[in-house]
């Protein structure tokens, strides 16, 4: 029986939202954020570019782009992840969300401080902003080497932790909380949900790679602004 229900939510993100469990994340479900709304999500590529949405494109229209943010109501916004970490953002005074997928590379790029930037241009304030990571590798489960530490600052030391011998452990939930911290968001959620170590409720990229299965599976993360 899978240890989490199919529909994860937060209890700070007041909007409809959610993330999807399951290795294939049945997309049948995506209505139970928001109800009959339009979805719009992207061809994600590990940028640090962040997209506004006025209006629905079409499945083979998707811009490639890393971050979605809206102020129009009856839209839902997706994104997908397989060890990358999902962020989805709400400033519900403002009526503007967003919904990030923050890999190490994406994260280091500047995908979280675009999506912020983005819905301040909206009308969002950085600091009422709410922002919840969900289901992403954890520290335990990331072994680095020092080609991948060398792509971080000495200051980014902090994130990662001794491990065998020319190798660390790197805390990807913890250094994109901290970049949403520093972008000014009022309050961020971190779910503590590890990917790799849950077989049974979410596909994961590295986990599929070691096993040598397919590695094509998603998880679907959603933010909806109800009209």
């Amino acid at each position: 029986m899978a240890e989490w229900p199919h529909l994860i939510e937060s209890d700070i993100l007041g909007l409809p939202h959610g993330f999807l469990t399951g290795p294939q994340s049945d997309r049948g479900e995506l209505d139970r954020v928001g109800g009959d709304l339009p979805t719009v999500s992207l061809k994600q590529v590990h940028s640090a570019r962040a997209l506004y949405v006025e209006s629905p494109w079409g499945e083979m229209e998707r811009p490639e782009a890393d971050a979605l943010v809206t102020d129009r109501p009856g839209l839902r916004l997706a994104i997908v992840t397989a060890d990358c970490a999902p962020v989805l953002l709400a400033d519900e005074k403002a009526s503007v969300i967003g919904a990030a997928h923050a890999g190490w590379r994406g994260a280091v790029g500047g995908i979280i401080e675009a999506t912020v930037a983005l819905m301040v241009e909206c009308g969002a304030r950085a600091e009422d902003i709410v922002a919840v990571i969900g289901p992403a590798i954890a520290q335990d489960s990331y072994e680095v080497d020092e080609r991948f530490r060398g792509e971080f600052t000495d200051e980014d030391e902090r994130f990662f932790a001794p491990g065998r011998d020319g190798h660390y452990q790197f805390d990807l939930e913890s250094f994109v909380a901290w970049r949403l911290s520093m972008a000014g968001v009022g309050m961020t959620d971190c779910l503590g949900i590890d990917t790799y170590a849950n077989p049974t409720d979410f596909h994961s990229y590295r986990r599929a790679s070691h096993l040598g299965t397919p590695t094509e599976g998603r998880q679907v993360s959603l933010i909806a602004l109800p009209r």
